[in-house]
């Protein structure tokens, strides 16, 4: 299977901004991509949070989703858009869904996932990120089945918690999404540990397409999209350019991994702890 990355610098600009990411997938989708993933908050990134909920629109208005499935149509390229900040008119008026939406070969949303874990966090550089104020958490764990096999969805600060990744992977996913907006201090720290955690962990592969740079909203993000093999080894790493990059995955490695260390057939339920006195 043949994986297509997009790494962007994302701005305040909807239009422009589902522009950049149409003409990204369809340079992946002619080199022959199986599938396109873009990174999380792709179709604005905004840590402004009374902008942001001025930008957010439905599912049905999003330019990014219309782009990208015209996109996904006419090549029959599935596309896993890695997330976007959508009004959902189910949910609070008050806050979004950080949503992942994935477009099926004729274009038509085939699942979507919303992040369960919001990025909280007063970083030791100053920075602080308040993601509740603007979106809800996710409730519902979420794979998608293709010809090639059995996709899992997360979303960036999903990457520290292992219990979704090892629920994914009980679960049949052989390729878990890991889209993001890492910040650089978070990044330069733990990104390719983590991530190359996760893979081996789950004896999956990998995919990470990330946001790079630095931002119209005065943010930093990491850059440096990865795809991790199953065994932990990285076989691709954009660095910080905005780009695209196509990577080939043999999923016959998933099953090769999982027998060799059958560490999610051995996972055992655990009982409360217990704290002992010295």
């Amino acid at each position: 299977m043949k994986a297509g990355l997009v790494q962007t610098r994302t701005g305040l600009d909807p239009q422009k901004n589902a522009a950049d990411l149409a003409e990204a997938a369809e340079k992946l989708a002619v080199a022959g991509a199986d599938i396109i993933f873009t990174p999380e908050m792709c179709g604005v990134l905004d840590r402004n949070t009374a902008r942001l909920k001025a930008a957010a629109t439905s599912e049905a208005l999003d330019p990014a989703i219309a782009a990208l499935s015209a996109v996904a149509s006419r090549h029959a390229t599935p596309i896993a858009i890695g997330s976007l900040a959508i009004r959902d008119e189910t949910a609070s008026a008050d806050r979004l869904a950080n949503r992942s939406i994935v477009l099926g070969a004729d274009g038509r949303i085939v699942a979507r996932y919303d992040k369960m874990h919001l990025f909280d966090v007063d970083l030791p550089n100053g920075d602080r990120y308040r993601e509740s104020a603007s979106f809800l958490s996710g409730e519902r764990v979420q794979l998608v089945d293709f010809p090639w096999g059995r996709l899992g969805l997360t979303i960036c600060y999903d990457l520290r918690f292992p219990q979704l990744h090892n629920a994914l992977a009980m679960a049949g996913a052989q390729v878990i999404a890991q889209p993001a907006a890492f910040t650089r201090p978070t990044g330069e720290a733990h990104w390719h540990v983590l991530l190359r955690a996760r893979a081996i962990e789950t004896g999956a592969f990998l995919v990470a397409a990330a946001q790079s740079g630095l931002h119209a909203d005065g943010r930093e993000t990491y850059g440096h999209s990865l795809v991790v093999d199953p065994w932990g080894k990285v076989l691709l790493d954009m660095g910080e350019e905005p780009g695209t990059a196509i990577v080939e995955l043999n999923l016959d490695e998933v099953a090769d991994a999982r027998a060799r260390i059958p560490n999610l057939r051995h996972a055992r339920p655990l009982a409360g702890a217990e704290v002992a006195q010295a």
